[in-house]
């Protein structure tokens, strides 16, 4: 009856392990994600600007 306890808690700390490291990869992708969310949004800031005509938005002419 013993052995019951000790495989439910086994269990229960396997499923926590998976968990645990599962949360971490998403925690690291979601790191890579808003990095190129930012250097995409960078960009288009840049290219928005130079469209307007440089970073004061009036064009001279």
């Amino acid at each position: 009856m013993q052995w019951i306890i000790v495989a439910a808690v086994l269990a229960a700390t396997a499923g926590l392990l998976v968990l645990g490291v599962l949360a971490c990869r998403l925690w690291l992708d979601v790191r890579a994600l808003a990095r190129e969310v930012d250097t995409a949004s960078r960009a288009l800031a840049v290219a928005a600007e130079d469209l307007a005509g440089g970073p004061t938005g009036r064009v001279t002419l």
